[in-house]
């Protein structure tokens, strides 16, 4: 390998190293220049026994639409959880339940990963499979009782996977998620 070339490829690593550095200093409880040392060393040695591909980052953060999804997030976490709690403790209905699939606009692993761990992350919906091929998401979700409330969940899927693209996504995902939404 050539040296340029393995900069390049230390470069492309940099979010990740980074990010098992301040994984570790987070699993100890520590900041200290003791804790950023052998995060560095275990992150080394993470990097180099378990060769993963590189992930292609977009490099593009819009603080506005990041705010947003985290405002939205937020809610729909607060919102979930309660409507869960009410489904529980209301002994005269029950809720319904669907396993519903939503094929994905954007063919992007990270952006689909995104949008299944926020999904996964809500009250009231888990992702039980991922087509990676076709980027199809499945998702158990409670609270659906007809066809109109399977589409309507979709959407939601959907809405969370544009809050993500608009947020983290590059500029032919945005370009692309905006042309679907015509």
């Amino acid at each position: 390998m050539s040296p340029a070339r393995a900069i390049v490829q230390i470069w492309r690593q940099l979010p990740f190293f980074v990010w098992l550095i301040a994984l570790w200093m987070l699993l100890w409880q520590q900041f200290t220049v003791m804790a950023f040392v052998t995060g560095v060393i275990a992150a080394v040695v993470v990097t180099r026994v378990f060769r993963l591909p590189p992930v292609e980052l977009s490099g593009r953060v819009d603080p506005w639409h990041a705010l947003v999804f985290v405002v939205a997030f937020v809610g729909a976490v607060v919102r979930g959880s309660l409507t869960v709690a009410w489904q529980v403790v209301d002994p005269r209905r029950q809720p319904g339940a669907a396993v519903i699939a939503v094929p994905l606009i954007v063919d992007d692993d990270v952006i689909l990963a995104h949008t299944a761990v926020t999904c996964s992350l809500i009250p009231g919906s888990l992702i039980v499979d991922v087509d990676r091929g076709r980027h199809i998401l499945y998702l158990h979700v409670i609270g659906v009782r007809d066809a109109a409330g399977v589409e309507a969940q979709r959407a939601v899927v959907l809405r969370w996977e544009r809050r993500i693209v608009s947020a983290v996504g590059s500029r032919g995902q945005v370009a692309r998620m905006r042309e679907a939404m015509r």
